[in-house]
């Protein structure tokens, strides 16, 4: 049986991979930042585990929780949008939160878990077009375009650092996608997005390792 860890599971993107997944006969392994908010991830069919994607220490834990498990992929989902993003009223600590979870956790779970990952086996981060340096055509969200964007270079880095040992890994674009980070207004619904990048993850080699997929398939400019 195949096996996934997928880090921010309670809801959204994160929710649908888990649904997706367990109906495909694989083994999830999710993570909730509040164990409260657990349940429908676990009677979505994750095995459900407490994990705060801003503080190490869960993570560190996580790993000892979860050592001797080979791992077919970890796909780092959790993220934040932040608050106050406007020139001119960008909120400093609020801006460093953002990037920490958002750009720093997904690293940090690589060094963590990579040795569990098998040769063949992909490490994949949902990133987004707002982190696109050559799709920025409306400025603001400054925090977490810039997140965004730290996440694309941390996963070209990894891609580079771990490629001798067999594993590919990828930035994932879901589209606007109507969640509660989305908003109502998004054309997407969660389960054509996620099988969406759910196909991605099924025909990702080792030569597209360092790369950066539209849901839809189609490769996003750095």
């Amino acid at each position: 049986m195949p096996t996934i860890l997928i880090t921010g599971a309670n809801r959204g993107l994160g929710l649908e991979f888990v649904r997706q997944y367990a109906a495909a006969g694989w083994r999830v392994l999710a993570t909730v930042r509040d164990p409260l908010s657990g349940r429908a991830t676990s009677e979505a069919g994750g095995e459900v585990y407490v994990a705060d994607m801003a503080d190490i220490g869960t993570m560190r834990r996580l790993k000892q929780t979860l050592a001797g498990i080979q791992l077919d992929v970890v796909l780092n989902n959790a993220g934040i949008y932040g608050q106050d993003q406007s020139f001119g009223s960008v909120d400093a600590d609020g801006f460093l939160k953002v990037m920490r979870v958002n750009a720093l956790a997904p690293l940090q779970m690589a060094e963590l878990f990579a040795d569990q990952v098998a040769a063949g086996g992909i490490i994949a981060a949902i990133s987004s077009k707002m982190g696109s340096v050559a799709e920025n055509s409306s400025g603001g969200f400054y925090a977490y375009r810039a997140s965004k964007a730290a996440l694309n270079m941390v996963i070209k880095s990894l891609s580079l650092d771990l490629k001798d040992k067999g594993i590919t890994v990828l930035a994932l674009s879901p589209g606007w996608v109507r969640t509660d980070m989305g908003g109502a207004n998004a054309p997407l619904e969660p389960p054509e997005a996620v099988a969406g990048m759910r196909a991605v993850l099924d025909k990702a080699k080792l030569a597209d390792s360092g790369k950066f997929f539209h849901f839809d398939g189609t490769e996003v400019a750095w």
